[in-house]
């Protein structure tokens, strides 16, 4: 293990015992702050319940993090070939960015219903506008000079974008993509607790309603701890793909 992840599991691990000792030093109720051991043993006791949610939502993050992901790279790379057209469509697009994911959730239930199809394109709105304005970031970062040297040998706007944009952007493209991970997770759980058949963000939901606040305790702990090994993942990964950072 690294010094950097140790550093960062014994943080974890002093939060918790800080956690602990506050919960019980003040004798907290549990609809005010349920110790760690009450949450962690809630979690024990709902194990296939939590177990079965999570994958639920995984399963949504993790369809409209690709599909996002997708069409933001696409998308940055068709305006910046284009320019007129980057001219004409980045007002709106900005407009619609500007509006939080959470206030299209409710018309995207009503368009696609309750069911899996809502939640996915809800996390592909989110992931793939930061994404998009990463890509495009990185995309802009190429030194004109470097362009109009490429085009003097003859490469056209394919081959430069292949040989000298993309490989310039892909820091920026890499760090969108890392940061969309928390985003797409919690996108999927916010739209499941204004509608949904299961997930994470129902069990928050119906355990609110049941005033049953060390269930939504234990929901959030298992969320995060989905949040932390995607980041994780894609971390990696880009620290593989991206070497030269």
């Amino acid at each position: 293990m690294s010094r950097r992840a140790l550093r960062g599991v014994l943080g974890i691990a002093l939060l918790l015992i800080l956690w602990e000792g506050v919960a019980r030093g003040f004798a907290l109720p549990s609809y005010t702050l349920p110790s760690v051991s009450e949450i962690l043993l809630s979690v024990w006791r709902q194990r296939q319940l939590l177990a079965s949610a999570a994958w639920f939502t995984m399963a949504e993050a993790l369809a409209g993090y690709a599909i996002g992901c997708v069409a933001g790279i696409g998308i940055a790379v068709l305006l910046s070939l284009l320019p007129p057209v980057r001219r004409g469509m980045m007002p709106a697009m900005m407009a619609i960015n500007s509006v939080p994911v959470a206030a299209w959730s409710p018309l995207l239930l009503l368009w696609l219903g309750v069911g899996i199809a809502s939640k996915i394109a809800a996390v592909a709105l989110a992931v793939g506008f930061t994404v998009f304005l990463s890509a495009l970031a990185g995309l802009d970062r190429v030194d004109r000079r470097t362009i109009g040297l490429m085009r003097s040998f003859g490469a056209g706007p394919l081959s430069i974008l292949w040989r000298l944009r993309l490989p310039t952007a892909l820091p920026l493209i890499a760090s969108g993509m890392r940061v969309s991970t928390v985003r797409s997770l919690i996108v999927a759980i916010v739209t499941e607790m204004l509608g949904a058949y299961g997930g994470l963000g129902w069990i928050i939901y119906q355990a609110v309603v049941q005033i049953d606040f060390v269930s939504v305790w234990s929901a959030i702990l298992v969320a995060s701890a989905l949040s932390l090994a995607f980041f994780g993942l894609i971390g990696a990964i880009e620290r593989r793909v991206v070497f030269w950072r």
